[in-house]
């Protein structure tokens, strides 16, 4: 029999692995054995085969692998991706195709960091429920509620945030591409754009309920979900190029993404349905004014700061050195952002289940994972960024056609090293926003405006070598270092 402190951790373990009788699908070491190796008390599963001390050392879960092999895809199919650009794309419309994104990624603005929040509030609450195979919520009907009223806001903000989004991306974008054309050149860009603005904000509606079903303990199975979109949307984009409608390929992408997302979310109706239709008491709602908005309002100005901080190279680029360059800038950051995605999956995946140590004050435990989860994911991201950079070499040195879409040696270098860094304080980051509060937020300032003049000044002078230095340097100086001093401060006071 349990004692009633184990039958807590007993709940616990079955919410961070995905909730018993759920179709669970993943390596030999589960997510639950991880935290469960953590617990005080526990003793780790001893390793019986070679796949089970790969994993163990890889720290390898159900919802680390989906992630890696979506975000693994999405590398191995960018470089499909890339090929194909430079196949059917000129060099002009390539900087057209990466300039897309950046625009796009104005929904940061709207978002204003509550998928975030989002997860975090549903992990706190989730800690003291589990789920059934039938799709309902057992546990304190206290905690029950709070957690259907983070959904029920949830839907609500990101319904309106959507229809505002659509209003100004549509305009935004046309008129940024109208006053920038290539001289002596005609691209149909405005299709293309309208389809790609349209589909980010079907995404964009789709996207908070996938944070909240991995605050639930879902991890395992939004990862899925995410590898299906990432397959989805890649195949649509590539389409979309072998058709010769290559411009059209961002707005497949994206929509590839939404359809598979939709798809997955009709797999859960039943709980968010359930979810949805409860009927709240006003002393069990999640209050915005005292639950949600001290954390997300400082999230909405991190999440601004930070679009600006790592989108504006290449419209700068496209601005003063033309569509040619800001092509090679957008490759390259592609190609250090796929690295970034699939090295980061080692944290990023234990968001849910360290908002969920911490409601249960597991401190020992949630710093021993963060540890092991950083030093895996910062030695995969090194090793990484090393071999992607031996590789351009060798393109470049067999001059290999490919290779001249890329930015030089030097710059290339500089953005793959900032990667690295990134990825230390964005872990460090997501350990202070477990714990419901966002830290960082005078961090994002100062990196914005260091930021964003750099890269005006830093672009119109010395193009992308100016540009990927000032990275760099930022990134060593206001990330890691102003970074890891708000880390450890705050750490030693909450768990002191």
């Amino acid at each position: 029999m349990l004692t009633p402190r184990a039958a807590d951790d007993s709940v616990l373990l079955q919410n961070a692995a995905g909730m018993p009788g759920l179709d669970i699908v993943g390596p030999p070491e589960s997510l639950s054995t991880v935290l469960q190796n953590d617990l005080p008390g526990s003793s780790a599963i001893p390793a019986k085969t070679l796949s089970h001390r790969l994993a163990h050392a890889l720290g390898l879960d159900a919802a680390i692998l989906f992630t890696v092999l979506a975000r693994g895809w999405s590398s191995l199919a960018g470089l499909v991706t890339l090929a194909l650009i430079a196949h059917f794309l000129s060099p002009a419309e390539q900087g057209y195709y990466y300039t897309f994104y950046p625009l796009v990624n104005l929904q940061i603005i709207f978002e204003l960091g509550f998928s975030v929040v989002i997860l975090q509030t549903a992990s706190h609450e989730a800690a003291h429920l589990h789920f059934t195979a039938e799709g309902s919520v057992a546990g304190p009907r206290f905690h029950a509620a709070r957690l259907a009223s983070t959904l029920a806001k949830a839907v609500r903000w990101y319904t309106v945030a959507a229809l505002l989004l659509l209003a100004v991306l549509l305009p935004a974008g046309a008129l940024f591409f109208s006053r920038h054309k290539v001289p002596g050149l005609v691209v149909p860009w405005l299709g293309p754009w309208i389809l790609a603005a349209v589909a980010t904000t079907l995404t964009f509606q789709i996207d908070p309920v996938f944070s909240f079903l991995e605050g639930c303990g879902f991890v395992p199975q939004v990862a899925r979900a995410r590898l299906a979109q990432a397959v989805t949307g890649s195949l649509l984009g590539w389409l979309a190029l072998r058709l010769h409608h290559g411009l059209f390929a961002p707005g497949c992408i994206i929509g590839g993404q939404a359809l598979a997302g939709a798809c997955f979310l009709f797999t859960r109706r039943r709980l968010l349905r359930g979810l949805l239709r409860m009927k709240i008491q006003p002393e069990e709602r999640v209050s915005w004014r005292t639950d949600i908005w001290p954390f997300q309002w400082r999230m909405a100005v991190s999440w601004v700061c930070g679009y600006f901080t790592f989108q504006l190279f290449t419209p700068v680029l496209f601005a003063h050195a033309g569509a040619v360059e800001a092509g090679r800038m957008g490759m390259s950051l592609n190609i250090a952002g796929a690295l970034s995605t699939i090295a980061i999956a080692w944290m990023n995946t234990k968001a849910a289940p360290f908002g969920q140590l911490i409601a249960r004050g597991h401190f020992s435990a949630l710093d021993r994972s963060f540890r092991r989860a950083l030093a895996q994911s910062t030695t995969l991201h090194l090793l990484g960024a090393g071999f992607v950079f031996v590789t351009a070499l060798v393109l470049q040195a067999h001059h290999v056609p490919l290779a001249a879409r890329l930015l030089a040696p030097l710059p290339f270098a500089m953005l793959l090293a900032g990667s690295v860094g990134n990825n230390v304080v964005s872990a460090e980051a997501m350990y202070l926003r477990a714990h419901k509060q966002e830290k960082f937020m005078i961090n994002s300032i100062v990196g914005a405006l260091y930021t964003v003049p750099m890269v005006w000044l830093l672009g119109a002078n010395f193009g992308s070598l100016g540009i990927a230095g000032g990275y760099l340097a930022g990134t060593l100086v206001i990330g890691l270092g102003f970074g890891t001093y708000t880390f450890l401060k705050y750490r030693r006071q909450w768990h002191a």
